[in-house]
């Protein structure tokens, strides 16, 4: 499982397949999205706008990602 620190309250579905790197572009994104190949706290999601809060996961083929508040310094 990766962690994916977020400076704001939440972040899109396609916005956070590109900071993890998991697609190249946003077109990838919502191509993948839309084709059920994503699943948002273990149900699949077909909105690449699904807004995200830290403590959630999303998985795409075998990559799991955690959405968590950057580390205070």
């Amino acid at each position: 499982m990766t962690e994916i620190p977020i400076q704001t309250e939440m972040i899109r579905l396609g916005q956070l397949l590109k900071l993890a790197a998991v697609v190249e572009s946003g077109s990838e994104a919502k191509a993948r999205v839309q084709g059920g190949e994503v699943m948002v706290n273990d149900e699949v999601e077909t909105r690449r706008g699904r807004q995200l809060q830290p403590g959630d996961q999303v998985r795409i083929g075998q990559e799991t990602l955690r959405i968590t508040r950057p580390l205070k310094s």
